[in-house]
C-alpha cells in the first residue's frame, strides 16, 4: 500500500466531490418528500468517501460501471448535475433522454457506462470494456462498483476469474455497507472478508476503511497504477455504512439502533472537513463556499430538469435495436 497522504489540492478535490454527493443526496430526499418528483431513490448518504477518493485517481477516459444505487459513483466520476436531474425526472434533456430514469444512467463523455439494475452485472460489463482497452492498447482502466450482497452472485466469481486469467485492467470495488438490501452481512456471506476472495483467483484483495479518505485514496491509487501497468485486476473491499434504508421509504428497522447511531456519530464527512481545517489545507470560509456553491448548482439543476419537456411518443421506437423485418 502506498503510505503517503495525497497532497493538499488532491484532498481538497476529494472533499469537493464529497460535498457534492452529500448535497445531492439531501436534495434528492427533499425533492421526493415535498412531492416535486416521484421516483425510486437509493440513498448513499454515509458512503461519500469511496467514489470521491477513487475518482480523483481516474481520467474521463477511464470506464465506470456501476449499479442502480450508484448515483454517488457517477457524480464523483463527472456526470453533470443538470444531465442527472433531467434524467431522473424522466425528461428529454437527461443523459438517456428521460428513458433510463434514476436506475439506468449513462454519460459516455465522462466514462460513466452502462448502469445496470441487475445485481452483480457491473463486473462482467467492466471486464468487457477493460478487454477492449487491452486489445486496443489504450491507457484505460475499467472500474466496477457493487455492494457486499453482489459478491455472492455468480457474476462476481466469473468476472474475477476472467480478469485474473487475462490480466485485465479491471478494478473491482465492493462498497461493503454491511447490509445486502435488508440482510446483514453475516447472515448471507460465509467469508469473513470479501477481500479474502481475491486470493482464490490470484489477484490482490485489499480491505480498507472506506470512510477514511486517505486510506481509500491510497488503495485506489495502487490498484489504478497496477492496472495501467498491465499487472492485472485488484479487488478492493471498502468498509462503510449507509445511514438510510435500502430504498427511500425503507425505515431500516432491520438495522440495530445502536449500530446505526454509532455509524452516524462517525460520519466521515464532518470528520474530513475538520481535518482539512486542522491541517491548514482549507479554511472554514473556503469549505463553506464550496458547499454553498453546490446548493446553488442544485437549485439550477432541479429547475432545469422540471422545465425540460417529457420525451415525445417518437422516442418509444428510437434507440431500440431489433432484427430487420
Amino acid at each position: 500500500m502506498i503510505p503517503n497522504s495525497p497532497d493538499g489540492p488532491t484532498q481538497l478535490e476529494i472533499f469537493r466531490k464529497m460535498a457534492l454527493l452529500k448535497a445531492n443526496d439531501e436534495r434528492s430526499r427533499k425533492v421526493i418528500t415535498t412531492g416535486r418528483l416521484v421516483m425510486p431513490y437509493y440513498s448513499y448518504r454515509g458512503q461519500e468517501v469511496i467514489p470521491s477518493a477513487l475518482a480523483v485517481n481516474l481520467k474521463d477516459t477511464d470506464y465506470l460501471c456501476t449499479i442502480y444505487r450508484g448515483i454517488h459513483d457517477m457524480l464523483a466520476k463527472g456526470l453533470p448535475l443538470k444531465d442527472l436531474w433531467a434524467e431522473i425526472a424522466g425528461r428529454v434533456d437527461g443523459t438517456c433522454k428521460g428513458k433510463g430514469g434514476p436506475m439506468h444512467l449513462t454519460d459516455v463523455k465522462h466514462g460513466v457506462m452502462v448502469t445496470t439494475g441487475i445485481v452483480g452485472a457491473s463486473m462482467p460489463i467492466a471486464n468487457g470494456l477493460a478487454w477492449a482497452s487491452q486489445l486496443r492498447g489504450e491507457d484505460r482502466v475499467a472500474v466496477a462498483t457493487f455492494g457486499d450482497g453482489a459478491s455472492n452472485i455468480g457474476a462476481f466469481h466469473e468476472a474475477l476469474n476472467l480478469a485474473a486469467v487475462w490480466k485485465l485492467p479491471t478494478i473491482f470495488v465492493c462498497q461493503n455497507n454491511r447490509y445486502g438490501e435488508h440482510t446483514a452481512y453475516a447472515k448471507a456471506t460465509g467469508a469473513k472478508n470479501i477481500a479474502d476472495r481475491g486470493l482464490a483467483y490470484g489477484i490482490p484483495g485489499v480491505r480498507v476503511d472506506g470512510n477514511d479518505p486517505v486510506a481509500m485514496y491510497n488503495a485506489a491509487r495502487e490498484a489504478v497504477e497496477r492496472a495501467r501497468a498491465g499487472e492485472g485486476p485488484t479487488l478492493i473491499e471498502a468498509m462503510t455504512f449507509r445511514f438510510h434504508g435500502h430504498v427511500f421509504g425503507d425505515k431500516g428497522g432491520y438495522i440495530p439502533k445502536e449500530e446505526l447511531e454509532e455509524a452516524i456519530a462517525a460520519d466521515p464527512y464532518p470528520r474530513f472537513r475538520a481535518k482539512l481545517i486542522a491541517d491548514g489545507i482549507a479554511t472554514e470560509a473556503q469549505l463553506a463556499e464550496i458547499e454553498s456553491g453546490f446548493e446553488k448548482d442544485l437549485d439550477e439543476a432541479v429547475d432545469f430538469a422540471l422545465a425540460s419537456p417529457f420525451p415525445g411518443i417518437e422516442e418509444l421506437t428510437s434507440d431500440v435495436y431489433g432484427a430487420a423485418a
